[in-house]
């Protein structure tokens, strides 16, 4: 029974450990590729004090690798907009709610082409710490990014993702992870 017993206790010990393995290769990156100012009309108000790590906003690139070898991007939000305005009367949030959106450019600096729907990988949060998942519209500001993006080696794709939320949530970040979500790297940015 003893032997059993530590048997049992030893296999959950590496049930557990091989669970943490999966995961740890999982990150949210908030450090932009350089530090080079924001683009015009960037929601950040200055630069960070010397010695702090910078926070990616609005104008910054992070690079991130997906799940298959070879697959890389370049990805930044070129712009925010929060709300966005509806492109015609027949596609509108819900009562209670308003459409944000991001503009973002993801350019191909991988070897390998690269293949998904971006949208699905695309999520904004507000001061609450509430997550919230794209939606489809048309909006005033310009073409959505494609439901399915096939971008070549130093190719790149250009379009906004819709995000659907409450009318009282201040929207604070966006974040972006290749392969429709399941990749191990995601970017954040600050629209504030």
């Amino acid at each position: 029974m003893r032997h059993t017993i530590t048997h049992a206790i030893s296999s959950g010990v590496l049930l557990l450990l091989a669970g943490t393995a999966c995961t740890a290769g999982n990150t949210v990156t908030t450090k932009p590729n350089d530090s080079r100012p924001s683009a015009p009309g960037s929601s950040r108000a200055a630069q960070p004090a010397a010695g702090r790590a910078k926070t990616a906003a609005v104008g910054d690139t992070i690079t991130l690798k997906g799940t298959n070898k070879g697959e890389q991007l370049d990805v930044t939000v070129k712009r925010w907009l929060d709300p966005a305005v509806s492109a015609n009367e027949f596609s509108a949030p819900q009562d209670g709610g308003r459409w944000a959106a991001a503009q973002f450019e993801l350019v191909n600096t991988g070897s390998a082409p690269y293949e998904d729907s971006p949208s699905n990988g695309a999520q904004a949060a507000d001061t609450d710490g509430q997550r919230f998942a794209t939606t489809f519209g048309e909006i005033t500001a310009g073409p959505l990014m494609p439901a399915s993006a096939k971008i070549p080696p130093g190719d790149k794709a250009l379009g906004w993702i819709l995000f659907e939320v409450p009318k009282t949530s201040k929207i604070t970040t966006v974040q972006f992870t290749m392969d429709s979500g399941f990749a191990d790297q995601t970017g954040q940015w600050s629209v504030k």
